[in-house]
């Protein structure tokens, strides 16, 4: 694919945003130089282009090949085939970069070659299966094409916390709730779940969690029909609900439609916690009834968006 493809290839995404609360997604397709194919969603990418210059720096962690300047700005690149465990050696790779944004960051990502924009429905992409453990805690999701071939989509959360690290969480100030009260959420990526639980635990607030949408919709009716069923209020239960954009085989655009368009939940408040920082995202989150949102992640913001939602 040559440089006016590339640019060809992402021009048509701020006429995608309607996709968001369709429970479908766009997916670019790449390679890393190896037989098997990997997916990003395209709402993340902001370009693609051939790998310019980079900048060796002493002390970068593995993976991380050092840093270029984009338009003023110096933003570390990642060579993606380093966090990945594959059996063949990879063919020439980092040729080409995909600049990404991933919560309010700004990264480039070196990769074999991109081949071409997909669209999926997120109830055709499923959770990995412990048969693919190898990659496993790198892969949040997989999806098939319609030729059979497989698209593995990474989960960047996790190797952006591979790199860099997990952000340590300090000085959160306890929320003035009673004991009872209790927050759903739900999120596919495993460093996420466990950042937000540290982050409700110091809130101290009791959670529950799911892993998809399709999986929270499931609980969540269940826990509606056990309240009706005693005569109680959800809201005894659950005082708030937070969700991911992105997940396999519900995304949080129509979990929340759900979650609002059931009487069960009313006066239950929805946050999106998310990733994806673009404008475009924040409005398709208030078209489907989204009572605050949060950029991924910042523990304090996330913990300070909570508290008075969870307090009133």
């Amino acid at each position: 694919m040559d440089l006016a493809e590339r640019k060809d290839l992402l021009e048509g995404i701020d006429a995608r945003t309607l996709l968001a609360g369709s429970n479908k997604m766009e997916i670019l397709l790449f390679s890393l130089g190896t037989r098997e194919t990997f997916g990003i969603n395209v709402f993340k990418v902001r370009e693609v282009g051939r790998t310019p210059h980079i900048t060796k720096t002493p002390n970068m962690p593995r993976g991380v090949e050092g840093l270029i300047s984009l338009r003023g700005n110096v933003i570390p690149v990642l060579s993606l085939i380093s966090f990945l465990e594959h059996k063949e050696q990879p063919q020439e790779h980092g040729k080409t970069m995909m600049v990404a944004e991933y919560s309010k960051r700004t990264l480039g990502f070196l990769v074999h070659e991109v081949d071409r924009i997909i669209r999926v429905d997120w109830e055709r992409v499923k959770a990995p299966e412990s048969v693919l453990s190898s990659n496993q805690g790198l892969i949040t999701a997989i999806t098939e094409l319609d030729d059979g071939k497989l698209v593995s989509i990474l989960d960047v959360e996790q190797i952006l916390a591979n790199a860099f690290g997990e952000a340590l969480i300090v000085d959160i100030q306890r929320a003035n709730v009673g004991e009872n009260v209790g927050i759903f959420f739900a999120d596919d990526s495993i460093v996420a779940r466990r950042k937000i639980a540290e982050v409700l635990d110091r809130l101290g607030v009791k959670h529950k969690h799911a892993t998809n949408g399709a999986e929270a919709w499931s609980r969540l009716q269940a826990i509606g029909a056990h309240a009706t069923q005693t005569g109680a209020a959800v809201r005894d239960e659950i005082r708030l609900i937070l969700v991911d954009a992105e997940m396999p085989e519900m995304d949080g655009y129509v979990l929340t439609k759900n979650i609002k368009g059931d009487a069960r939940f009313a006066g239950i408040p929805v946050v999106m916690h998310s990733s994806l920082s673009s404008e475009a995202n924040h409005a398709m989150g208030k078209a489907v009834g989204v009572d605050a949102y949060v950029a991924k992640f910042d523990a304090e913001v996330l913990a300070d968006t909570l508290r008075p939602l969870l307090e009133r």
